[in-house]
């Protein structure tokens, strides 16, 4: 009895930390993916704007009967395939809150006060400079923390800096995220219907009820998830909130005892031996780990191994190769320099997010609320705050919700480019110092 409590005990660190490592690392590289997309973006872009704009407004549909509905391109990765990367944001997030950083109050005041100054200061920048004029409504952009690229410049650095640190960005990242997916919702929503909000909410309790039925099959997920976003989208708010929605009712634990599934899943590997056939044996071997593994990973881990390489490898390089380009030229770059759009979204992300992130997660510390993770200096703080300054996807996001103005969309695209690289290479420099005065 006591060999099995010590396994238990020892693996539930494993079941928890082992996800959030596979997730860090996936980011990281995911990283690395998102800006070869956006460098090549800006390349073709810059190459021949007239093919990028004709390639991503291409009109795509479908037509059954009377049955018509088309889009862009362009429109069918914002709103249909980023449903994909919000609902691996929803799956964090409950992950987050259930068993990781958040999900002790004492640890998770820290990383809130720091996320809700980061969230708060660059909108006030922002507000500051643009007042009430036609890009007022993007203040928004400057709220978001690119997850992807926040870790995969940690990576870069992580043998200078305490491992906590890493956990300490992912917590702000995902509070940011909260932050972001309940203003895209409240703020950039128009005409809201009731009746498909309804019809919506109708298929999040069918997903729960088939949850909660235990049901294995995966069609009839997939039917109810496509009729949730179908419906959030004639809803009138974005439908990329129903990948949120639905990423949040994923069971993040296990059900029963995964000790007790384990033991009887090996009992009857061992007693195969050599009376079946090798075809039956594998084909009995692969129901019994398949069985083995529906009882003892969660089930938000199982998709988020299925989904989260997908969402970093294939939904965001997408996303960035479809909305990063942009011309830079003299004029441009003229009206970059002389926009309050740009100005807004470059104070908001650098200056804004130093000192949110940095001036929160001080005013917790002083106030007795909670303490810096293990081995974490001042320098680290900074260094983490200006990291969180990389807002790409998401600031990306919201300008193409926010403004209507194409040319404001554009000074935007430049001021978001121009505040990740500037914050990405504050937050590294300041990591590296501090790993050099260790």
């Amino acid at each position: 009895m006591d060999v099995v409590e010590d396994r238990r005990t020892a693996s539930t660190p494993r079941r928890i930390v082992g996800p959030i490592q596979r997730f860090m690392h996936t980011e990281a590289a995911g990283g690395l993916a998102l800006a070869a997309a956006a460098a090549i973006a800006l390349i073709w872009a810059n190459v021949s704007y007239g093919t990028y704009t004709d390639v991503w407004t291409t009109s795509v549909g479908i037509s059954i009967g009377d049955f018509d509905a088309g889009t862009t391109l362009q429109k069918l990765i914002k709103d249909g395939l980023m449903a994909i990367f919000f609902f691996v944001v929803g799956l964090e997030i409950k992950r987050e809150v259930v068993v990781g950083e958040l999900s002790d109050i004492r640890v998770a005041r820290v990383p809130f006060f720091a996320a809700l100054g980061g969230m708060l200061v660059p909108v006030g920048l922002y507000a500051v400079l643009n007042g009430d004029g036609p890009a007022a409504d993007g203040w928004g952009i400057p709220m978001a923390t690119d997850i992807a690229f926040a870790v995969g410049v940690l990576s870069l650095v992580s043998r200078r800096i305490p491992t906590s640190l890493a956990a300490f960005l992912l917590a702000v990242a995902v509070i940011d995220d909260i932050g972001a997916i309940l203003v895209i919702a409240l703020f950039y929503s128009s005409g809201l219907s009731a009746l498909w909000l309804a019809g919506g909410a109708a298929g999040l309790g069918v997903a729960w009820l088939l949850l909660r039925m235990n049901v294995r099959l995966v069609v009839p997920y997939v039917v109810v998830a496509v009729a949730v976003w179908a419906m959030t989208a004639r809803s009138g708010i974005s439908p990329t909130l129903a990948g949120v929605a639905l990423g949040l009712l994923i069971p993040i634990r296990v059900a029963g005892d995964p000790a007790s599934a384990e033991a009887e899943a090996r009992d009857q590997l061992s007693g195969l031996g050599d009376r079946s056939l090798p075809v039956a044996a594998a084909l009995q071997r692969w129901l019994n780990i398949d069985r083995l593994g529906r009882h003892a990973i969660p089930l938000a881990q199982r998709l988020e191994r299925l989904i989260h390489p997908w969402s970093a490898f294939v939904v965001l390089p997408l996303f960035a190769l479809a909305y990063a380009g942009v011309p830079v030229d003299a004029r441009s770059l003229t009206d970059a320099a002389g926009s309050s759009v740009t100005a807004g979204i470059v104070a908001g992300l650098v200056a804004g997010k130093i000192i949110g992130v940095a001036g929160g997660t001080w005013l917790a510390v002083r106030l007795g609320l909670g303490d810096l993770p293990a081995g974490v200096r001042s320098i680290h703080i900074v260094g983490v705050a200006a990291l969180a300054g990389i807002g790409f996807t998401v600031s990306v996001f919201v300008a193409s919700l926010a403004l209507t103005d194409p040319a404001l969309i554009e000074q935007a695209k430049i001021g978001i480019l121009a505040a990740s690289l500037l914050a990405g290479a504050i937050g590294a420099s300041l990591l590296v110092l501090a790993g050099r005065g260790r």
